[in-house]
C-alpha cells in the first residue's frame, strides 16, 4: 500500500487545536476507514466525539496515528505486535508527545498573561 519512504514526506501538522478524520487522513496518508479500525485496535487513541459522533482529533492524536503507521508501514509489526509496542513504549512516547506540546502551552500562558496584564 505505502511504501517506507513516504513516511519522511508527511505534510507538517498546523498549529490547530482540533482536526477533522479527513484532514487527519491527509496529514496521516492513511484512509478514513483505517483511522476508525485503529480507533478499536488501540486504546490510546481515542479522538473527541461531537456532533452526530463526528470525531475530532487532537493534536496528540495526530502524532500517535504517525507513529502507529511508522510501527505497521514501514517497520511491518502486525496490528498485535503494533499494540504491544505501543503500550510497552507508552511511557516514552508520553514523554516524546508532552516535549513537543510544552512549547505550545508556554506559548498560550504567555498569551493568557498578556491578556491579563491589559
Amino acid at each position: 500500500m505505502l511504501e517506507a519512504s513516504h513516511n519522511s514526506e508527511l505534510p507538517v501538522i498546523p498549529g490547530k487545536r482540533y482536526f477533522t478524520i479527513g484532514e487527519v487522513s491527509e496529514l496521516c496518508a492513511v484512509k478514513p476507514h483505517v483511522l476508525r479500525y485503529w480507533e478499536q485496535e488501540f486504546p490510546q487513541l481515542s479522538p473527541v466525539k461531537r456532533r452526530g459522533n463526528r470525531r475530532y482529533y487532537q493534536h496528540q492524536d495526530v502524532i500517535l496515528i504517525r507513529q502507529i503507521r511508522a510501527l505497521l508501514y514501514e517497520e511491518g509489526y502486525t496490528i498485535g505486535g503494533a499494540r504491544l509496542q505501543m503500550e510497552s513504549g507508552s511511557d516514552k512516547a508520553e514523554t516524546v508527545q508532552v516535549q513537543q506540546i510544552i512549547p505550545q502551552v508556554i506559548a498560550e500562558l504567555e498569551g493568557v498573561l498578556t491578556l491579563l496584564e491589559t
